[in-house]
């Protein structure tokens, strides 16, 4: 993961990524995940930003 620069940092967006998958209902599992559908992917893609930008708004 390029600009991820330390293993705490890894670990604490792959757990954003698994909440991200639980709160939009898809079933994400450790390691690879190429089973999935782009709509599911983008879906916790989707809910990442939008939980990103909810953050940047109430931090301001």
């Amino acid at each position: 993961m390029k600009g991820v620069t330390t293993e705490q940092g890894r670990q604490n967006l792959e757990k954003f990524k698994m909440e991200a998958a639980n709160e939009v209902g898809v079933n994400l599992k450790q390691g690879y995940n190429g089973d999935l559908t782009s709509r599911q992917a983008g879906s916790i893609g989707g809910q990442m930003v939008k939980k990103m930008i909810d953050a940047y708004k109430t931090a301001q």
